[in-house]
């Protein structure tokens, strides 16, 4: 089976809150739309999580299939790691530079060389970003809209100053802590479980409100 991958990620602040997006092509003319949202990254790591998360996607759906992969990515990163033979210079060095400093994004480097194995053969290929070509362009939308969506989240569990509620039994009075004093990490949490709680109808409900 051949699939055409387009990815890229997109991250405000850099460090910041970051998002990703992909879209994914089989040769029977099939789409899919892929996206997600992190609290504190870099670009370099949206745009290596994007390529990880379709490349499992495309493993999924091919099966046990041949997998014959072509990505294309607006990350000279990325493309400059597999076809400049980066990542095969870094492996031998112990995940070292040439200049003996440790690989930044060692983990992801990993989790994406884990799912390079399932593929029969993979191309990657480099595309100017922001320059009209209609598949990067989508997937520049899909992480900037993850990234905003988030950002709405958060803003209506702030404004809302939904986050823990704790009664006492001597005064049955409810304490609230404001996600504005938290800190990313445990925004994170706060995000994670309004996803949840979007997939219940009557909370759903409730967190549009």
């Amino acid at each position: 089976m051949k699939m055409n991958i387009c990815t890229d990620g997109a991250c405000s602040g850099n460090p910041g809150p970051g998002g990703w997006g992909a879209v994914v092509f089989n040769e029977n003319g099939d789409a899919w739309e892929l996206s997600g949202f992190e609290p504190d990254t870099t670009n370099n790591r949206m745009e290596l999580t994007a390529v990880i998360h379709a490349l499992e996607f495309a493993r999924e759906k091919a099966g046990n299939a041949e997998l014959h992969v072509t990505l294309t990515t607006d990350s000279q990163y990325i493309v400059n790691a597999v076809n400049q033979k980066w990542l095969t210079g870094w492996q031998k060095n112990g995940w070292r530079t040439s200049a003996k400093k440790p690989v930044l994004n060692q983990d992801l480097w990993q989790q994406f060389l884990d799912c390079a194995k399932n593929m029969t053969s993979a191309e990657f290929m480099w595309v100017k970003g922001h320059a009209g070509h209609p598949e990067n362009e989508r997937c520049d939308r899909l992480a900037v809209a993850a990234i905003e969506n988030a950002a709405g989240v958060m803003n209506t569990v702030s404004d809302a100053a939904i986050t823990e509620t704790a009664k006492t039994a001597e005064t049955g009075e409810t304490d609230y802590i404001n996600i504005s004093d938290l800190s990313i990490e445990a925004k994170k949490l706060v995000l994670d479980l309004v996803n949840q709680l979007r997939s219940l109808p009557k909370a759903a409900q409730l967190i549009k409100k």
